[in-house]
């Protein structure tokens, strides 16, 4: 369903990206932010599920910049190597990134952003410094609670679970005191549970999250 492509962002940098197009008219727009392992099968399998769906998805390759074409899977090394290039990423580059990502699915009409882990974080920065996108939905992001005072300018609905050692529920539950319009959720799971691929993933939490994520789209994005 999906396909390679090459956006260019405002500084000249060139990545690539994996597009995935709905087989009718796209209800709109929607920019896949990647965990730190790259544009891996899991995030290109969640574009194909957002484009059977209606949704032209787009995932830009936040690591060209440090490790082109990185794509890799969740054993202790992969970890390693991934928590290696977020060092070095900052997001000043990675929301250029997101910006060439938005411009080029933004002629199907409204755009939002969902991210998981690092790319919680990256759609949280993203809804409050990006503008134009119609909402924002970060899973399990990792950075969010210290990035808690930058106040999205979108509507969000935010995934978290309860067991997450990294993100500890205590400071989710404040998060949830400071911005009581947004919809921040809570999942008796651990972090990544979306992610079939990884021991942590939770069927019961993966799918009540990404039912409550195509309700918040349809609302939002169409």
């Amino acid at each position: 369903m999906g396909e390679r492509v090459e956006l260019a962002a405002a500084d000249g940098f060139r990545l690539s990206a994996y597009r995935a197009m709905p087989t009718a008219a796209p209800r709109g727009g929607l920019v896949v932010v990647q965990e730190i392992f790259g544009v891996n099968s899991h995030i290109r399998s969640i574009c194909d599920g957002f484009a059977a769906d209606g949704y032209l998805a787009i995932a830009p390759a936040l690591f060209d910049r440090y490790a082109p074409g990185f794509d890799v899977g969740y054993t202790p090394d992969d970890i390693a190597r991934g928590r290696e290039l977020k060092a070095k990423a900052s997001i000043e580059a990675a929301l250029l990134d997101i910006v060439a990502a938005r411009d080029a699915v933004a002629p199907t009409g409204r755009v939002g952003i969902v991210g998981y882990c690092w790319g919680g974080y990256v759609a949280w920065m993203s809804a409050a410094r990006v503008s134009g996108l119609a909402c924002a939905v970060p899973y399990y992001g990792g950075g969010v609670l210290e990035a808690r005072h930058e106040r999205p300018h979108c509507p969000v609905i935010a995934h978290f679970g309860e067991r997450d050692a990294m993100i500890p529920a205590a400071g989710v539950r404040e998060l949830q005191k400071m911005y009581p319009e947004a919809q921040i959720l809570l999942y008796a799971a651990d972090h990544g549970f979306n992610c079939d691929q990884r021991g942590s993933y939770d069927a019961e939490a993966a799918t009540l999250a990404r039912e409550r994520t195509l309700q918040f789209l349809r609302r939002y994005v169409g």
